[in-house]
């Protein structure tokens, strides 16, 4: 069973890592149509708005992602202590979880936005 556990883990952390090893190439597809728009001046708007409104909430969700983590982890830490078993909050599980919970929606946008760009730059 815990070595279940471990496996999941480490699939979801290399697809999580795997995923933010696509933001350089993301930076790199978004270069050049940011400095189009910047170049016609004003205010933010398309693909220079998009960057910064999805970092923003991406960010917010994995701070309630990170939250919601430990608050679940407190939440299992006497029935894991009745049950003889070492709290997760104790052993460094919790903090793990809360790590890759918050950087899910990052890497989420990142492969979305790798994809997007990916296909809008082959057209």
């Amino acid at each position: 069973m815990k070595n279940r556990r471990l496996v999941r883990a480490s699939r979801q952390s290399t697809v999580v890592a795997g995923n933010l090893m696509l933001a350089p190439m993301v930076m790199a597809m978004r270069l050049p149509m940011m400095a189009t728009e910047a170049s016609k001046g004003g205010m933010l708007r398309g693909e220079s708005l998009a960057a910064v409104t999805e970092k923003t909430a991406a960010m917010a969700e994995g701070v309630v992602a990170a939250q919601m983590s430990y608050f679940q982890s407190v939440m299992q830490f006497w029935p894991e202590v009745l049950s003889g078993r070492t709290p997760s909050v104790l052993n460094g599980v919790a903090a793990q979880k809360s790590v890759a919970a918050a950087m899910r929606p990052a890497s989420k946008r990142v492969r979305a936005n790798f994809r997007r760009l990916a296909t809008k730059s082959d057209r």
